[in-house]
């Protein structure tokens, strides 16, 4: 009896010690280098305008609709990147449901920006990521759609694609993933450099 009480009372004081460190101590520790080392990113990776209104975060895809802009990839979050509804369209590829939806998007994507038929369209383009929230695409994706935004800006696609150039992002440590563009900075970039006189 003696020896289960005493085990008992190391059970009781070992949980309240592993309650403190773990529910206490480390959360706070790793809010506090949060907070002082990585103030933007752990703060949600915020954009401000000039007024210091909050437009959107890096971390986030927004849908773009009008000509003068880029277009984000489609999203299947909710009723389009809605950050509360987080997901991907879950349809495997032998669905037909995600087939028609792919064929669809390629018919659009190519009148948006003009393309003919022997024109490869990039993945990115017209299949929604797993988060449906993503907010990058590709360097491909990007490209084949510089005339569309120079044309609607009224400026030559040299300034687009050197706008687009300031704005790509390198594979990480230059091995992981593949370069990439954030829609909206690179959109909010163009809205800056090049606004459209209304």
């Amino acid at each position: 009896m003696k020896d289960f009480l005493k085990e008992i009372r190391i059970s009781i004081v070992a949980t309240i010690v592993f309650a403190v460190v773990v529910c206490g101590f480390y959360p706070v520790l790793v809010w506090a280098l949060g907070q002082s080392l990585f103030h933007s990113q752990a703060n949600g990776s915020l954009i401000t305008d000039n007024q210091g209104q909050i437009i959107g975060s890096k971390l986030l895809g927004q849908q773009f609709t009008l000509a003068k802009y880029f277009h984000s990839r489609p999203s299947a979050a909710g009723s389009g990147y809605d950050a509360t509804a987080s997901s991907g369209t879950n349809l495997g590829p032998t669905s037909q449901k995600l087939a028609d939806a792919i064929k669809q998007n390629i018919e659009t994507y190519r009148t948006e920006n003009n393309l003919g038929a022997n024109i490869p369209i990039p993945a990115d383009a017209v299949t929604a990521s797993g988060s449906g929230l993503d907010p990058e695409i590709s360097l491909a994706n990007a490209q084949l759609q510089v005339p569309r935004v120079a044309k609607a800006r009224s400026i030559t696609e040299d300034q687009v694609k050197n706008l687009l150039k300031q704005n790509t992002e390198n594979r990480s440590l230059g091995i992981f993933g593949e370069a990439g563009v954030n829609v909206l900075t690179l959109n909010l970039a163009l809205d800056q450099k090049y606004p459209v006189k209304k």
